[in-house]
């Protein structure tokens, strides 16, 4: 089976790959078009939401990422 593979851009959006699916709060499945890869808004203010249409780079979108251990899970 296929993995998946999210990235993190700092000051921007999450870019996700592989074997994945969307769905919205209902459960409903986005048609992603045969994409093996799209990029998701962390902004807010896409045109495209929840896919990203760069609009964090006019908006000044300031959100440093940087990998890191999380705590245990209690």
């Amino acid at each position: 089976m296929a993995g998946t593979k999210v990235t993190v851009f700092s000051n921007g959006p999450l870019r996700v790959e592989g074997d994945f699916t969307i769905v919205d709060q209902e459960g409903k499945e986005f048609g992603l078009g045969g994409r093996t890869a799209v990029t998701l808004c962390r902004c807010g203010h896409s045109a495209n939401n929840p896919f990203c249409d760069g609009t964090h780079k006019r908006n000044n979108f300031v959100a440093p990422s940087e990998a890191r251990d999380l705590p245990p899970k209690p």
